[in-house]
């Protein structure tokens, strides 16, 4: 779900498909350097390397947070920093809540992962439970996909480490790459987090090769609400997710974003979606309302058949893009590249 945006989502039960789970345990334990072959590293090896790569010093936002010793008990703030951390090998103790749903047990990438073990829920979005999070005495607090306030990181330095959003970039518009190694870095685990990058990257790679014929394609990203739309920054995880597939955005699309990360527009501004792809995220209900905007009809993208629309849930497509980290992206690139070559 985008944010600042609310449309309902139902609580769906549903199997996950036990390839997916399978996945993304492989790829998690793939990540941390594990597996049944590898019996070379004796344990007495493995805490030495793991102490030798502390103390670390994380730049953030707010400053820089030095980091003594290995994170014992994690608290992950940002809305989707809870997968990088689970993939590096570390269960987060608390987390916050995005989709209305809790952050454990649903999706198909991380089901797996979180078992029996789920995080306490200490906030929804940016507002966070302090009680909630010093009970919880967490000895590292990370906060990258979120818009964590300077008066927030203040009151949570009192309670443990935090490593804020990166600095450099808006809030929720830094790169999953660069949340990735901020996290990794902060939790001592540099060498796994460059695996897990360079694993992600060599997806997006074949999906170009693939499919050169979307080098330089024009895409917008957007969501529709309650009669009106949402459209995503060019630097938003769900459009960077695009561009690494070898789409753009047009200048139009650009400057009406300027540096928000979302721009709420009216039917009448919906020619600012005008792209060769136009990707929609929501429900089955909201797509057919935009299909029957009358306005939304004029539109050349739409009249060619040259609109996507994602499900967030059954498929977790819009989630899983939504989501855009080490875990779900795998997921996401299977399901959308599906979607999209449907589309002649």
């Amino acid at each position: 779900m985008s944010i600042g945006t609310r449309p309902a989502l139902a609580r769906i039960a549903r199997t996950i498909p036990r390839v997916a789970v399978a996945a993304v345990a492989a790829l998690a334990l793939t990540a941390c350097g594990g597996g049944a072959g590898k019996t070379d590293a004796k344990p007495s090896d493995k805490a030495a390397a793991k102490s030798a790569a502390f103390p670390v010093t994380v730049e953030h936002k707010y400053g820089s947070t030095t980091i003594e010793s290995e994170p014992k008990k994690v608290v992950t703030l940002g809305l989707s920093d809870q997968d990088a951390v689970l993939a590096l090998g570390v269960k987060p103790v608390g987390a916050v809540d995005w989709f209305k749903e809790q952050p454990y047990g649903k999706w198909p990438w991380t089901k797996e992962l979180w078992g029996s073990t789920p995080p306490q829920i200490v906030g929804e979005r940016d507002e966070y439970n302090m009680e909630k999070i010093a009970a919880l005495k967490p000895d590292l607090i990370i906060a990258q996909y979120s818009g964590m306030k300077k008066e927030q990181y203040d009151t949570l330095s009192k309670i443990a480490k935090v490593v804020a959003q990166p600095k450099g970039a808006e809030d929720y518009q830094a790169s999953w790459q660069v949340m990735t190694r901020q996290i990794g870095k902060a939790l001592g685990k540099n060498a796994e987090t460059e695996k897990l990058i360079s694993g992600i990257d060599a997806r997006f790679k074949a999906v170009r090769d693939k499919h050169p014929e979307w080098k330089g394609k024009t895409v917008a990203v957007g969501e529709p609400f309650g009669g009106k739309y949402s459209a995503f920054s060019p630097k938003d995880p769900k459009v960077v997710f695009l561009s690494e597939m070898g789409f753009t955005t047009s200048k139009a699309y650009r400057d009406a974003l300027g540096k928000e990360n979302i721009v709420e527009l009216s039917s009448e501004r919906l020619d600012v979606m005008e792209a060769d792809r136009t990707v929609w995220l929501g429900t089955p209900e909201s797509e057919k309302a935009v299909k029957a905007d009358p306005l939304y009809k004029k539109l050349k993208v739409h009249q060619e058949k040259r609109d996507v629309f994602l499900p967030y849930n059954d498929p977790d497509i819009g989630a899983a893009l939504s989501f855009n980290t080490v875990l779900s992206i795998p997921y996401a690139i299977d399901e959308v590249v599906a979607k999209l070559e449907a589309v002649k």
